[in-house]
C-alpha cells in the first residue's frame, strides 16, 4: 500500500544543505504520515485494517499523541485493541497454548504501521536519489556539497546504490558518499576530544573556550543513530 502523501522531491531534502539530508527524508516522512494517521486516514477502511494489524511502536504512539487528536488516536486503540484480543488470545471459545499465546504477543510489538511505511518509502526515495545523481550533473554538484550524512543513512544509501547503480557507477557514487560521512565523522572527533578536554581542571575557568563541542555529544548521537535525543 503507497500513499501519496510520502512523495517528496529528492531535491526538497538536499537543498537545505542543513545537516545530514537523509534524516530530513526520513523526518518528513514521518511527520506527513503522523499527520495523516491522525487525521483524514482514521476514516478510511483500508488504513484501519493494516493499523488494526501492524499497531504502532512506542516512539509513534508517543508523536501521534502530541498532534492533540486523542479521538483519532483512541479510534486506532479500539479496533487495534479488539484486533489483539483475536490475535493473542483468539475467540474464546476454544483453548489456546499459553506458550504460543505468549509468542503471538511477543510477536505484535515488531510492528508498527508507520514504520513499515516509512521504510518502504524510503527505500524507493532512497533509490530515486541514486539514479538522480548518476543521470543529472547538477545533482551530483548538489549531492557533493552536503555537509553532513549520518552514518545509518550512509549506509542505507550505499544499499540501495547497490540495487540500482552497475558497480562501476556504484563503487563511484560510495566514494563521494563515504567521504561525506567521513568528514562529519572527524569533525565530531575533533569536537568531542575538545569536550572530554575541557572537564580537564586545568580547562575549568569561567572563560574557557569550549568551541563549538557544547553539543558534540548529542550530535555524535544523531551521527551514530539518525535519532536526536532530548536534553
Amino acid at each position: 500500500m503507497k500513499y501519496d502523501i510520502c512523495s517528496i522531491p529528492i531535491s526538497e531534502v538536499f537543498e537545505p544543505k542543513d545537516g545530514c539530508p537523509i534524516c530530513r527524508l526520513r523526518d518528513l516522512l514521518e511527520t506527513r504520515m503522523i499527520e495523516y494517521i491522525t487525521g483524514a486516514a482514521m476514516m478510511e477502511p483500508d488504513v484501519r485494517i493494516e493499523t488494526n494489524k501492524a499497531g504502532f511502536c512506542l516512539d509513534h504512539y508517543r508523536l501521534c499523541m502530541k498532534q492533540h487528536k486523542h479521538l483519532s488516536v483512541a479510534l486506532t486503540m479500539q479496533s487495534r485493541l479488539a484486533e489483539l484480543d483475536k490475535q493473542v488470545f483468539g475467540d474464546g471459545l476454544l483453548p489456546k497454548d499459553p506458550a504460543k499465546q505468549g509468542k503471538a504477543a511477543m510477536d505484535t510489538l515488531k510492528s508498527c504501521f508507520v514504520c513499515n511505511q516509512i521504510d518502504e518509502n524510503m527505500d524507493r526515495m532512497l533509490e530515486n536519489a541514486c539514479l538522480v545523481w548518476l543521470r543529472e550533473r547538477d545533482f551530483r554538484t548538489l549531492f557533493n556539497e552536503q555537509p553532513d550524512l549520518c552514518l545509518p543513512h550512509f549506509g542505507l544509501l550505499s544499499e540501495a546504490a547497490g540495487r540500482v547503480l552497475k558497480k562501476k557507477d556504484r563503487a563511484d557514487f560510495c566514494k563521494e558518499a563515504a567521504a561525506i560521512s567521513r568528514r562529519s565523522l572527524q569533525a565530531l572527533k575533533a569536537d568531542i576530544d575538545h569536550f572530554c578536554r575541557m572537564y580537564d581542571y586545568r580547562n575549568r575557568s569561567e572563560n574557557a573556550d569550549w568551541g563549538t563541542s557544547k553539543d558534540s555529544p548529542e550530535r555524535s548521537i544523531r551521527y551514530l543513530t539518525s535519532r536526536t535525543v532530548e536534553k
